[in-house]
């Protein structure tokens, strides 16, 4: 099974361990699931990382060792095909990866521009309390 993580999902693993995203991150360490990301998303996940508000919450040393842990043990899209189907366009890249990762599930905490869709292409578009509780199982480990 391949998997998507929205940058979102990504950082909330981080700053709030026992949440559904942390514990899809960890499910993701155990191998329970395959890691697609992009060039794109690591480095967005790098710029949001220095975001000042996140600062007091996210070290960089463990932002640094997550991107490095995607890069060496997640399926890393150079190249991404041009989508616009989200009403936000800064959407559209995280979605792209989704289809071009041939990913089962997008997990993501964007009920506007994301959740709305439902799916693109064969990928189902999920909340990460969802994807625990219906793909990962009750304990989601």
């Amino acid at each position: 099974m391949r998997v998507v993580l929205d940058t979102s999902v990504l950082v909330a693993a981080l700053i709030t361990p026992g949440t559904p995203p942390d514990r899809i991150y960890q499910a993701w360490r155990k191998r329970r699931f395959e890691r697609v990301t992009s060039e794109w998303q690591l480095g967005e996940f790098r710029r949001v990382s220095r975001y000042p508000r996140l600062r007091p919450y996210l070290m960089p040393a463990e932002a640094g060792a997550m991107v490095n842990g995607l890069r060496r043990e997640g399926i890393v899209l150079k190249t991404l095909a041009t989508i616009s189907r989200s009403s936000d366009p800064d959407d559209d890249p995280i979605l792209a990866t989704a289809v071009g990762g041939e990913a089962d599930y997008l997990v993501t905490g964007d009920k506007r521009g994301l959740l709305v869709l439902g799916n693109i292409g064969r990928t189902r578009i999920v909340a990460a309390r969802a994807f625990v509780e219906d793909v990962l199982g009750a304990t989601g480990k």
